[in-house]
């Protein structure tokens, strides 16, 4: 792989190609000023598309592909507007609640989950739903279901009003108790201390989620944990990957949309972890030319629902403007992907699907010297 004006020649390699088209961008907004020292930009790595996003995606595509426009989503497919706005175009359709949707229509549920209500709503308007749930979610959702039949009672670490958390709590409603911060752990009132369990949301910061779970091992020193980290390994790998950007990175811009939770934590952890500044952006055309004053180096990363194309027309921007020097900051490699639901495993003749899978595996050609 190489480097072409600043920028990536060729996209990491895939394992399903999006198709997603580029955002038309007005080039050469942006002026090269003079820093002290040489200007450059460290890419952080892994970045984007983690494999349930891409399976969620790929399951709307593929669901108009082989039952025709329209085909309804409730809630956003994933929490990216350019990812939405595209298929939109396409012929999906996002809904809030599947009582919006026509009696016997094709619905596809969400990346991030839903409860068992929503599940059986779909039935009840007889309703052709496909589940593109993460199927990392999908293990949160089984350990909620599990230990509430253990008679456990259930502290939910996430954020009130999220979907994921929404879908999680709805398989064990009478016995989970939603943390939203560190600061909720005080006043919490539990039935027994010596029967509770925690679970999290996937897409938190791991740090904020670890110093909660000691919180609460401080009040309730019998709290048990989940068989397996709740927090996905796409959302702890982009974490790890701009901590080490951050340390070197006079400002950070994080792109991915103001609803994805992995994007906004993406930018308070570059905060936490010496970067002097971070903004998220949605497009390369929302970064302010006084974000650049004084600055010599730009970290750059994506939340885990963003395709690599916005982040290149970042890339394009800030060579305009003068940061050409781009070096890959590599803390992982990612090869997971998930098998696409059952639905769509196979082509309208019953022969398997060629896009039977969704996930990427990264290839990983340079790194920084």
């Amino acid at each position: 792989m190489t480097i072409t004006n600043g920028a990536l020649a060729t996209p990491p390699a895939t394992a399903v190609s999006m198709g997603l088209p580029r955002v038309p961008a007005v080039r050469n907004r942006l002026t090269d000023t003079p820093v002290t020292g040489g200007k450059r930009v460290l890419l952080a790595a892994p970045r984007g598309y983690c494999a349930g996003v891409d399976r969620a995606v790929i399951a709307v595509e593929k669901a108009l592909d082989r039952f025709g426009a329209p085909v309804y989503v409730r809630k956003q497919i994933v929490h990216n507007i350019h990812v939405v706005s595209t298929l939109e175009k396409k012929g999906a359709i996002f809904v809030d609640e599947v009582g919006e949707v026509p009696e016997g229509s094709h619905i596809v549920f969400s990346a991030h989950g839903v409860s068992p209500a929503v599940v059986q709503g779909a039935a009840d308007r007889n309703l052709e739903a496909i589940d593109a749930t993460c199927p990392l979610v999908t293990k949160v959702h089984r350990e909620a279901v599990r230990f509430s039949r253990d008679n456990f009672d259930i502290l939910l670490i996430g954020h009130e009003g999220h979907e994921e958390v929404e879908g999680t709590m709805g398989h064990a409603p009478e016995r989970t108790t939603l943390i939203n911060s560190p600061a909720d752990v005080a006043a919490l009132q539990v039935r027994d201390p010596d029967n509770l369990v925690w679970l999290s949301q996937t897409t938190l910061s791991v740090d904020e989620t670890m110093e909660t779970v000691r919180l609460l091992r401080e009040r309730f020193p019998n709290l048990h944990n989940p068989p397996s980290d709740d927090i996905c390994y796409a959302t702890q790998n982009r974490q790890v990957a701009i901590k080490k950007v951050a340390e070197e990175a006079d400002l950070v811009i994080v792109v991915g949309s103001a609803n994805s939770s992995n994007t906004v934590r993406l930018v308070d952890v570059a905060l936490e972890h010496g970067a002097k500044a971070a903004y998220r952006v949605d497009y390369a055309s929302e970064i302010r030319q006084e974000w650049l004053d004084g600055v010599a180096t730009v970290g750059v990363t994506s939340g885990a629902s963003v395709p690599e194309v916005l982040v290149q027309e970042v890339l394009d921007d800030l060579a305009d403007a003068g940061y050409g020097d781009v070096s890959q900051v590599v803390t992982a490699e990612e090869d997971l992907m998930f098998s696409l639901p059952k639905e769509l495993r196979k082509n309208a003749d019953g022969e398997p699907d060629s896009r039977g899978l969704g996930g990427r595996t990264r290839r990983l050609d340079w790194q920084r010297s």
